[in-house]
């Protein structure tokens, strides 16, 4: 089995993502940071953008793509956002969706309303 780590910041404590055999991508928890910062948008609609294009970065520095997707988790600690997240969320995808849980939590790093984490599996 072979495993390539793809991690745009090495001094994090972890791996952005890890590549399983060039085929299957294990991606960590992502939250939707306004780029170069640590800091969460005010507008819920900012920070799920965010979010999403930084899951599709993470797919691309893997040479996948959002239809690759085949499992996600998203962490909320407030689940009434589920509606306005789901929104959002279903512009990102022309195909068939992936597989997903949204799941209630306590509070997220930086004040994230949204944590999300997967599988992708390279078509």
């Amino acid at each position: 089995m072979s495993r390539q780590h793809i991690s745009s910041n090495p001094a994090l404590p972890f791996s952005d993502a890890v590549l399983i055999d060039g085929r299957t991508l294990y991606i960590s928890g992502r939250i939707g940071l306004i780029p170069g910062t640590k800091q969460v948008p005010e507008l819920i609609d900012q920070e799920i953008v965010y979010l999403m294009e930084d899951l599709r970065s993470v797919l691309r520095d893997a040479g996948m793509t959002l239809d690759d997707l085949v499992s996600l988790q998203v962490f909320c600690p407030n689940v009434s956002l589920w509606e306005p997240f789901n929104a959002i969320y279903r512009t990102f995808f022309s195909g068939p969706l992936p597989a997903r849980a949204f799941l209630g939590s306590g509070p997220l790093l930086f004040g994230a309303r949204f944590e999300i984490m997967g599988i992708a599996v390279k078509s």
